[in-house]
């Protein structure tokens, strides 16, 4: 679908990297790889907030026969030092800009050419002018589990509190992690709250039946075959969990949101913006990845889930709502290096619209102006 409002509105160009936490850590020119898929959520005086995910990479991470990846290290809870790890070239797959897999083991291990932060950037009601950029209230990794970077924010606010859900990776685990504010700026780590390779949680703009509900998305290499006539395809699902307290989380035994036999478009899916309430219940939009070349194809669809039980889809539509934009990118041609791709993070309402936030093609942010009768 196309949409009158539509544009990227924070791209790597608006990074300085002179601010970054990395900044005078490493003997290594350093670049800005992507600034992408941002958190939203509106702040108390009415302006928005994105949550945007700086991915800081190294200009040349192949050199002595080494390819290099960025960790930090430290005491826990400090600021604590980023350093660089090489590894000998000939035991590394860098096809992929993104990362490089270790060659050599009975299953998948990889490191990343980049480390990601968090940076605070305030835009207008509308989402589209930037107002300020928080380099002061970055969120930035501050212990081992998440010493390769804190990736992809979500942002919820309930009770009258703010959540973000991130993505902390470390060899130890790729786990979900749980921050909260009280005004959206300053932000307060809380504890891991999903283990390996559970990600994208997506946490209900309000409770259930007292219950506090989230999305997630566990993946893993074996997955069990439906039936032959199942209207389901095996793979990556979006499912549901409950929570007395947002810290600890029980799996639902019903199933969410599950790839549809019909289509190759959504053989994989991940949630994208945390549920909102709607007059028709839970409105959700998630990514749909159609299999193709190296990273596949990324697509933005929507559920409306029932209000009192979020297990059961009230509407939905299979064509997508977005699509990657080429015509947002041309003027960043030069810094492209993966197509095809949208990754929607964030949802906040304005007026008669929903402003949407994106990742667009792993580079810059996208703000969309969806009308909420597009989901009436």
């Amino acid at each position: 679908m196309n949409f009158d409002v539509d544009r990227l509105v924070f791209t790597p160009d608006d990074v300085d990297l002179s601010r970054s936490p990395l900044a005078g850590h490493l003997d290594a020119e350093t670049y800005v790889l992507g600034a992408f898929n941002p958190g939203l959520t509106r702040l108390p005086g009415g302006n928005l907030l994105m949550m945007v995910r700086v991915a800081e990479a190294l200009r040349k991470p192949i050199r002595d026969g080494r390819v290099h990846a960025i960790r930090w290290e430290g005491e826990e809870g400090s600021a604590g030092r980023y350093v660089l790890d090489g590894w000998p070239l000939e035991h590394a797959d860098t096809a992929d800009p993104r990362k490089f897999l270790l060659q050599g083991n009975k299953w998948r291990v990889m490191a990343l050419t980049s480390l990601s932060w968090l940076l605070p950037v305030e835009l207008s009601p509308d989402g589209l002018e930037v107002v300020a950029v928080h380099y002061d209230r970055a969120v930035a990794p501050q212990g081992s589990w998440q010493c390769y970077g804190v990736e992809d924010a979500r942002i919820s606010r309930v009770d009258g509190r703010y959540w973000m859900t991130t993505c902390s990776v470390s060899p130890e685990r790729h786990s979900t992690t749980l921050y909260s504010s009280d005004n959206g700026l300053d932000w307060r780590f809380e504890d891991m709250v999903l283990d390996h390779q559970n990600k994208d949680m997506l946490i209900f703009e309000g409770q259930v039946d007292g219950r506090y509900w989230a999305q997630t998305r566990p993946l893993g290499d074996l997955y069990f075959a439906y039936p032959p006539d199942s209207e389901w395809r095996a793979g990556p699902s979006i499912n549901l969990a409950t929570s007395p307290d947002l810290l600890h989380w029980k799996p639902c035994r019903k199933p969410g949101i599950r790839p549809h036999a019909a289509t190759v478009a959504t053989a994989r899916m991940g949630g994208g913006t945390p549920p909102i309430r709607t007059e028709r219940g839970w409105l959700s939009l998630w990514h749909g990845v159609e299999p193709h070349e190296i990273v596949g194809i990324y697509r933005t669809y929507w559920t409306i889930l029932a209000a009192d039980d979020p297990s059961r889809t009230v509407a939905t539509q299979h064509p997508p709502l977005l699509e990657a934009n080429p015509e947002l990118t041309r003027p960043l041609e030069d810094q492209m290096y993966v197509r095809d791709v949208v990754f929607t993070t964030g949802i906040a309402e304005h007026g008669d619209v929903y402003v949407v936030a994106s990742g667009e093609a792993d580079l810059a942010c996208r703000i969309t102006h969806i009308p909420k009768s597009v989901f009436a």
